[in-house]
């Protein structure tokens, strides 16, 4: 028997099996129960996109599934060009790259066949919605349907994305807009995510394990 805490709650887990549903069913990956909707969060280099990468491989040699990488970035210059370009070179050649820069709830919704997600990321995905000129209420109202598509979504699912609210209060109001935003859309995010881990200097932090118990 195994005892975890889920939302506050504490569960006894009898018997583990791998299954691909995402309606409250757990699985086992050898160290940890996993449940399929993780939120890694984290500042400029702090490793965040690699342990979302490790983290989804292991994963997926564990349970033989595809994985998807969900791309949001958008090349708009020679060096976002060149950063993408490395992202390319690190994960491996047999994941299927998948650039949808602005209805990420869209595809998550019409997804049928099982496969381990990893979407990276929800920073540059509100860059886009910003520089398409989405007022803030259709920004709001793209978040609001991207949280409830992220919590649908029936297989696993790493999501990533930045904090950016932590340094100064940025001098323009575009940027200030910006870090508003992505304060908001993390903080939906999280709050329906089974894990949530902060990078901090490449090394990973539950979240939920270090919050108050009310």
């Amino acid at each position: 028997m195994r005892r975890i805490r889920l939302r506050g709650k504490v569960m006894e887990i009898l018997s583990l099996s791998i299954d691909r549903r995402r309606d409250g069913l757990l699985y086992y990956d050898g160290w940890d129960v996993l449940v399929g909707y993780s939120f890694i969060l984290g500042g400029a280099r702090s490793g965040k996109s690699r342990y979302a990468e490790e983290r989804v491989a292991l994963l997926a040699g564990r349970t033989s599934e595809p994985v998807v990488y969900l791309a949001t970035g958008i090349v708009t210059d020679q060096e976002m060009r060149d950063r993408i370009a490395i992202h390319q070179q690190n994960r491996p050649s047999h994941w299927l790259t998948v650039e949808e820069p602005m209805d990420v709830a869209r595809w998550l919704d019409e997804r049928q066949e099982p496969a381990i997600v990893l979407l990276d990321c929800l920073s540059l995905l509100l860059n886009n919605w910003i520089y398409a000129g989405l007022t803030d209420a259709a920004i709001e109202h793209r978040i609001g349907g991207l949280c409830r598509s992220l919590e649908a979504f029936r297989y696993d699912l790493v999501v990533v994305s930045n904090e950016v609210g932590q340094g100064i209060v940025p001098e323009y109001p575009l940027a200030r807009r910006y870090r508003d935003a992505l304060g908001r859309l993390n903080q939906q995010v999280a709050r329906a995510a089974e894990h949530v881990i902060w990078m901090v200097a490449g090394l990973p932090l539950d979240v939920r394990k270090l919050g108050p118990e009310w």
